[in-house]
């Protein structure tokens, strides 16, 4: 009987020595993205354009690669990690050979770099799962969010405009004073001195402390439960 073939650039077959070597590299090229964005380093573009090069270089014989010993070759370009990996590379062939000023802002792209390391990591995947698992929970906590956020923002202006029109000055105004009370921040720019406003601003900080609980406790469930099944 005939030994399988073990694809050698297969996610779970892959060599932890490229695994590792793709890791260091995608911290690499983000690390000189940020540092190229350095005024005080605006001596050195002529490394940062080689540095880009080479590792676009790499990215783009790794992308082929997986794609030509992919066991699905004609559905792996639309697959999402697959994606990320031509999102890294696309925009420095974009922008390159000729003059396209005006699409330079997809160099911006580069950032998906980042998304890459999800391919490599079994707990950024464990992560994308749990988020998967409690997507419906966290979006009935961020509907009562909005609610709250509603209500407060207009009980807030109702109650404070009069005594602080500057503040207060209309709704959306207020809603800044909403978010900011709801998430616990209090950056303190705008705060209620009616007891009527002081009533809205403690029920908001309350129900705050109580949103923020909610989706932990989610979260923490689902990593739970996850883990249990991938043991058992």
């Amino acid at each position: 009987m005939p030994k399988p073939t073990v694809n050698p650039y297969d996610r779970d077959n892959c060599p932890l020595v490229i695994e590792w070597s793709i890791l260091a590299l995608i911290a690499y090229s983000i690390v000189t993205m940020i540092l190229e964005s350095m005024p005080s380093m605006a001596g050195h573009s002529k490394f940062f354009e080689y540095s880009e090069l080479i590792v676009v270089m790499v990215f783009t014989v790794e992308y082929l690669l997986f794609w030509k010993l992919s066991p699905n070759p004609k559905h792996y370009p639309f697959e999402f990690l697959h994606i990320i990996d031509l999102l890294a590379i696309l925009p420095f062939y974009l922008a390159t050979g000729f003059d396209l000023r005006a699409l330079r802002a997809l160099r911006l792209l580069r950032i998906f770099r980042i998304l890459k390391i999800a391919r490599y990591s079994r707990s950024i995947q464990l992560l994308g799962r749990v988020f998967n698992r409690v997507a419906p929970d966290l979006l009935v906590c961020l509907l009562i969010s909005g609610t709250l956020l509603l209500i407060s923002s207009c009980g807030i202006y109702y109650a404070e405009h009069d005594y602080q029109p500057n503040v207060f000055t209309s709704i959306p105004e207020a809603l800044w004073w909403s978010i900011v009370t709801l998430t616990t921040v209090g950056y303190g720019d705008a705060v209620p001195i009616t007891s009527l406003g002081r009533f809205f601003a403690s029920i908001l900080m309350l129900a705050g402390i109580a949103l923020i609980a909610f989706p932990t406790s989610f979260i923490t469930t689902a990593i739970t439960d996850i883990r249990n099944e991938d043991r058992s």
